[in-house]
């Protein structure tokens, strides 16, 4: 089996599209695999389709593919490799991926942070915070090393799940310190280093740094503004040789797409019949702005799946707890996992958050109503102070990931923005490996006049880019594209 990842010609040639009008037809064949390169689309080290199935696919001569390989190889996205074919690649000093994670240092008063989607606690927490209190006594007289975490808790993070239609027991549920840390959990639990993971491109930088840092080699899986690429999830699934591939079905970040029922299932076909096993983040799952039917949990069309949950964004990221389902009889090697570095979540944290979850498993009604009137705020203030940049609303998730113009690269425009008091993360950052640099995640988790005064100062660093006065890091600011 080859370890070089490939796209397949009918995923290329939707990727191209109609070259009809397209004089000469080599000319824009390359354009097009150039920008699907630079943006990501097409991962680089992806091998590209042979010139011959290429051919077959687009409805063009020969000729045609043959000179937009040499066009491509001449301008540094393509090379030929012995074994590989034509592999995607960048040009040298093209290829920009932040280094650290999503978070930069302390940010001053008049700094608006967007690197960070998540919103600030809602209503209730401080009456949430005095009655777990109440109820801390009844723990004090043990050790408080709760590693598989209050029971209370567990029980209302199964209850949830079945009540998505996933039927889970508390025995099925270990809390944890966040999803990250729920992260790391499962993989101790599950991988070797050098193991291979299939995961989704873009996606959440943060998880990718974990699986990095455990030593796994990673294989893109191409999510699209608009979705998932089915057809070639199955396909790359099938040719990855993975252990594990994980997720983010559930409002994708940084995309917003939702994986519908259909494909869910068919994706878990594909991954049973690999013997991947499917690691789910679920960590937006609650954030549905619109309402009405949800598809089933991944799990459910999946069931060696292993999913992962937090409450940073249904309640609160300062509570610090997550959880993770495990199929059942599976849960006793993510605690031998566990306990090597974390023996248990802060007990009361987990109390605090029983008592939300009481209130509402998930956002209340005000707090949807409150990310739905910044979402418009700032859809409409990109409209007015960055009206060439194109975005789908999705139905739900707390971020816009925009597409930018050509000239107006996002690791530039983020490093104007921070001149103009405004901290983004660009594009390349959530990308496997490079491109990404027309696409930008905007979280929407301020107050409305917030985010418009956001969008005003992304329209002026825009002003910045164009008039060559890129953007300078302040003192002991680092940037996070």
């Amino acid at each position: 089996m080859s370890t070089v990842p490939s796209v397949s010609a009918a995923r290329t040639a939707r990727l191209v599209g109609d070259l009809g009008a397209t004089r000469p037809a080599y000319r824009g064949l390359a354009d097009a695999l150039r920008l699907a390169v630079a943006d990501g689309r097409i991962a680089v080290g992806t091998r590209l389709p042979s010139e011959r199935d290429l051919t077959t696919h687009l409805g063009v001569s020969r000729t045609t593919v043959t000179r937009a390989y040499d066009v491509l190889r001449e301008l540094g996205y393509l090379t030929s490799r012995q074994g590989s074919g034509s592999v995607a690649t960048l040009p040298d000093g093209a290829r920009r991926r932040g280094t650290g994670g999503l978070f930069p240092a302390d940010v001053a008063d008049d700094v608006l942070d967007l690197t960070c989607a998540a919103t600030r606690a809602p209503a209730g927490v401080l009456e949430a915070y005095e009655r777990a209190l109440e109820r801390l006594p009844s723990y004090l007289c043990g050790a408080g090393y709760l590693t598989y975490g209050v029971p209370e808790l567990r029980e209302a993070v199964a209850d949830r799940y079945t009540a998505r239609g996933l039927p889970t027991s508390p025995d099925d549920v270990l809390v944890t310190s966040g999803a990250v840390a729920g992260l790391a959990v499962v993989v101790r639990a599950l991988l070797r280093p050098g193991e291979r993971v299939v995961v989704e491109d873009p996606s959440y930088p943060n998880t990718l740094d974990a699986l990095r840092g455990a030593g796994a080699r990673l294989r893109g899986l191409p999510v699209d503004p608009t979705g998932w690429d089915v057809d070639e999830a199955v396909r790359a699934v099938a040719t990855a040789g993975a252990r594990a591939a994980v997720l983010i079905p559930d409002f994708h970040n940084p995309t917003g797409a939702l994986l519908d029922d259909e494909d869910r299932a068919r994706l878990g076909r594909a991954l049973a019949a690999a013997g991947t096993v499917p690691v789910v983040d679920e960590t937006i799952v609650e954030i549905d702005l619109e309402g009405g039917a949800m598809p089933l949990p991944f799990a459910a069309h999946a069931p060696t799946a292993v999913s992962i949950g937090s409450s940073s964004k249904s309640h609160w990221g300062g509570l610090r707890t997550g959880w993770v389902r495990a199929p059942r009889g599976a849960l006793r090697s993510l605690v031998e996992a566990r306990v090597t570095s974390d023996l248990g979540a802060p007990v009361l944290e987990q109390l605090v958050l029983v008592e939300l979850m009481r209130r509402s498993p998930g956002v209340t009604t005000e707090r949807r109503d409150a990310i739905v009137a910044a979402r418009d705020a700032l859809a409409a203030g990109l409209r007015e102070h960055l009206p060439e940049a194109s975005f789908r609303v999705p139905r739900g998730g707390l971020s816009l990931w925009c597409e930018l113009p050509a000239d107006l690269p996002s690791s530039s425009l983020a490093a104007a923005a921070e001149d103009e008091g405004l901290l983004v993360a660009a594009g390349p950052r959530f990308a496997l490996d490079g491109g990404l640099d027309r696409w930008l995640r905007l979280p929407h988790v301020l107050p409305p006049e917030t985010m418009g005064e956001a969008a005003a100062r992304l329209g002026r660093a825009a002003e910045r880019v164009r008039g060559g006065r890129t953007g300078r890091a302040r003192p002991g600011r680092p940037l996070v594209a």
